[in-house]
């Protein structure tokens, strides 16, 4: 058996963000991820200006700056057939250095923040370690189960343990939780394509024929999703792959003549939820990013939420952990300041898969159209509009500060 202070469940953003705030504020912590590395393909790989900021705050940014990115510095659609473009949202417009994303690979990312918490006496990492149930004494989580995957298993007692491993969390098994799913329209299917130096860049989304798709520029290469009606991706794979590239050719032209999707095995799908729990804590535990709140695609924002939950927590908690005891009133203050943005984005979102993904997946919203809807004409001919959405998508609703115990 081994004990701890924090026992944080999942090395994903969120996890390993809390594991280095909290190391660095002087608590013990200690993280399981139950892979052998952080290599995933297809995960967020979107840093915004709040985790810009925030990894400038902990004296990583140069750090950062070194690793292999892609600025993005605005998301533009193309309408009507005659090569028109409308920005809906310009990232220069925000306050520099932080006037971007950057689209980072997040192993990159994730290596680099475990890197700086494993700088820190208090902090462990163990990979190959999954989390299979929790201690529960009295009606208190006192830490959990686990299993390495070289099949060793133990204990690992904590005084507070918080699930960060995602929408299929084990937490989401307790049913005192309760949780409040909200039906998505849709399904996201992954995929790369190449891209030449001379291919439009930034973030480019298509609706027509009714399909949604969207290009991410990463130098050499898009990182592409194909929107897709929800439950149909066994349906699409019936049809040969032809087709598929056809439509891509047929959505973005510029893609003719170049080496397109080569196997169904390539294309990764994505099972889109939008939910969360009533209650994101019982007596020794916490929920926060997707274990709390699983997100839906749409902005890119789901990330950014996750870290943000994360910084809060560390601010909230560090100090009733470092006293050695942690309150019922200590981890609700967590839900109560993270719940609202969670539920405007949520309302943000569950807006657009009704009044955008569904249309368009419908065929009701078509922007080759010879004039884009008015929302997109007023953005196009007022540029402080794409300020805007260019906030609200880099920064989210509420901006959160680390402890300054932890900043550099």
């Amino acid at each position: 058996m081994t004990r701890t202070t924090c026992c944080v469940i999942g090395g994903g953003p969120a996890g390993i963000v809390l594991g280095l705030l909290l190391a660095r504020c002087g608590v013990e912590v200690t993280v399981l991820e139950k892979h052998r590395d952080f290599l995933r393909d297809f995960r967020g790989d979107t840093v915004h200006p709040s985790t810009l900021r925030l990894l400038d705050e902990l004296g990583l940014s140069e750090e950062f700056s070194r690793l292999p990115q892609r600025r993005l510095d605005r998301a533009r659609l193309p309408v009507g057939v005659e090569g028109r473009w409308v920005t809906l949202a310009d990232f220069t417009q925000l306050p520099a250095p932080y006037d971007h994303i950057a689209m980072v690979p997040q192993w990159d990312l994730l290596d680099l923040l475990a890197g700086a918490a494993a700088e820190e006496p208090g902090f462990t990492l163990r990979m190959n370690t999954e989390a299979t149930s929790f201690i529960e004494e009295g009606g208190r989580i006192n830490g959990v189960r686990y299993r390495t995957r070289d099949g060793e298993t133990g204990e690992i007692r904590a005084t507070i343990t918080v699930a960060c491993d995602g929408r299929d969390s084990l937490a989401r098994g307790l049913s005192r939780l309760g949780l409040r799913d909200f039906s998505a329209p849709m399904d996201v299917q992954w995929f790369r394509l190449p891209r030449h130096d001379d291919d439009p860049d930034g973030g480019i989304g298509r609706m027509s024929e009714g399909r949604f798709s969207l290009l991410i520029d990463r130098g050499d290469y898009y990182q592409a999703a194909a929107i897709i009606p929800k439950g149909t991706d066994s349906q699409n794979r019936s049809h040969p792959l032809e087709e598929f590239n056809e439509t891509l050719v047929r959505q973005f032209p510029w893609l003719e003549g170049h080496s397109l999707v080569a196997d169904w095995d390539d294309v990764k799908l994505l099972d889109v939820r939008v939910d969360r729990l009533h209650r994101w804590h019982t007596p020794g535990l916490l929920c926060i990013g997707d274990a709390a709140h699983a997100m839906s695609p749409v902005g890119g924002i789901g990330i950014n939420l996750a870290i943000q939950d994360a910084v809060a927590t560390a601010r909230h908690l560090q100090a009733p952990l470092r006293r050695g005891r942690v309150t019922r009133e200590d981890v609700a203050a967590v839900q109560r300041r993270r719940e609202p943005v969670t539920v405007l984005v949520q309302g943000f979102q569950r807006v657009a898969h009704r009044r955008v993904i569904l249309p368009a997946l419908e065929g009701r919203l078509d922007l080759r159209s010879a004039e884009p809807p008015v929302p997109l004409r007023v953005v196009e001919h007022l540029p402080w509009a794409r300020r805007v959405p260019a906030y609200f998508l880099g920064y989210g609703a509420l901006r959160e500060r680390p402890p300054a115990a932890a900043m550099r």
